[in-house]
């Protein structure tokens, strides 16, 4: 099968940037997007051959998740136990062999401002995380807001203690690994170079200066099934790239 997770960054904004050509293009099972940026019915965000799931901020304009899936799933579940709601950053999507959950992670904001919230959260979708592969592997994507490691950002030294790169961040990150779940891209590519954001400032997408902070993460007992793991960094559209994940499931 072949997923997609992609912040879109506003997908108001990004259909007429052409999203649905990528979309169209790519022919996903499964496409998850995070930053919707939208309520219900502000768009017509319909597809031929494709459910559609939406989790949507209570406030206008900000945040929100969304996944397109070619097969019904079993059940949908939003938040943690209702948590996370309020900001839409959860939906998960059972299937007969499989957990898909996708996730728009909160930013720790400048000067770590929310970073407790933060690491609350992260407890919460590990905890949440584990329990599910107690039943069903879980295939978990999203804009998870981290650069595990050095390899993961062009910057490490300067960005130390900045949100995305905090100790903190990355320590729980590590944490969720060690938990029973593999990287899928670096799982294949340990050594590889490459990014999935870049800011708006500073021609830093011109010049390359990015992060890897958009993931596919999967049980660690079907590491072996994965096929291929992409970063497609010449879609353009957001400040996100889309990520994909191969996998026989």
């Amino acid at each position: 099968m072949k997923f997609i997770s992609w912040n879109v960054n506003g997908i108001r904004a990004c259909i007429n940037k052409g999203f649905f050509d990528f979309f169209d293009e790519v022919d996903a099972d499964i496409f998850a997007i995070q930053e919707t940026k939208m309520q219900e019915g502000q768009a017509n965000i319909s597809k031929d051959g494709y459910y559609h799931y939406m989790s949507s901020a209570i406030k206008k304009g900000y945040s929100g998740t969304l996944i397109y899936t070619k097969v019904k799933p079993i059940n949908v579940v939003y938040g943690i136990d209702s948590k996370y709601n309020d900001e839409g950053r959860i939906i998960t999507l059972e299937f007969d062999g499989f957990f898909f959950v996708c996730a728009y992670v909160p930013n720790s904001q400048e000067a770590l401002a929310r970073l407790s919230y933060r690491m609350q959260f992260e407890d919460d979708m590990r905890e949440y995380l584990v329990g599910l592969n107690k039943i069903k592997p879980v295939v978990y994507c999203g804009d998870l807001n981290v650069a595990h490691n050095p390899i993961d950002l062009k910057n490490p030294k300067s960005n130390e203690q900045n949100p995305g790169y905090s100790i903190e961040e990355r320590t729980k990150f590590g944490e969720l690994l060690n938990s029973g779940f593999v990287d899928s891209f670096r799982y294949l590519y340990p050594d590889k170079i490459q990014y999935s954001w870049w800011s708006y400032r500073f021609f830093a997408r011109e010049k390359n200066i990015g992060w890897r902070i958009d993931y596919f993460v999967v049980s660690e007992n079907i590491k072996e099934k994965i096929k291929d793991a992409k970063i497609h960094d010449s879609i353009l559209g957001s400040d996100h790239a889309p990520v994909e994940l191969e996998i026989e499931i």
